[in-house]
């Protein structure tokens, strides 16, 4: 009789039924990575599997490994102010692409410039996120986002479930 090893138990744990395969990434202009990281270990310790792309990653990236892992969900972090400018940019690229259009992409952190009342939220949405999760309120809104979606659930439908 053959035992699975240590990596194999601790992959089928985290394989479970509901698990998402989320990319976890920042914008263009922000080096930051404590952000990023926090997301990470949150996300796994809640069973997800997680792609962290790092800083400064320009739209072409989030792009290529959006369409070749096929993920459940882009979480864009950004602490640096300028999360509003270029993460739109980077959502418009995810969305001119057909394969993507059911892909759940959502935005959080710091972002923009002007200080705190600044309400971006309009216009990030307007761009292509699904969702924007920022101040104080953004990480419990995003965990109960997070539980509005399964493996496989298109943007429409999770939309569908948050919103109501």
């Amino acid at each position: 009789m053959t035992y699975p090893s240590v990596l194999e138990v601790s992959e089928i744990a985290v394989r479970k039924a509901d698990s998402l395969a989320i990319v976890v990434t920042s914008v263009a202009s922000d080096a930051h990575t404590w952000n990023l990281v926090y997301l990470q270990l949150v996300l796994e310790e809640l069973g997800h599997q997680v792609t962290n792309l790092g800083c400064c990653v320009v739209p072409s990236l989030l792009l290529s490994e959006c369409l070749r892992s096929a993920p459940d969900l882009v979480v864009v972090s950004s602490v640096n102010g300028h999360g509003q400018v270029d993460g739109a940019q980077s959502v418009r690229r995810l969305r001119e692409q057909e394969e993507l259009a059911g892909l759940p992409v959502v935005i959080g952190g710091q972002l923009g410039i002007a200080g705190p009342g600044q309400d971006r939220r309009e216009e990030l949405l307007c761009a292509g996120f699904d969702a924007v999760f920022e101040g104080n309120a953004g990480m419990p809104a995003f965990f109960g986002f997070l539980q509005t979606l399964r493996p496989g659930l298109v943007r429409t439908e999770a939309l569908a479930r948050y919103r109501h």
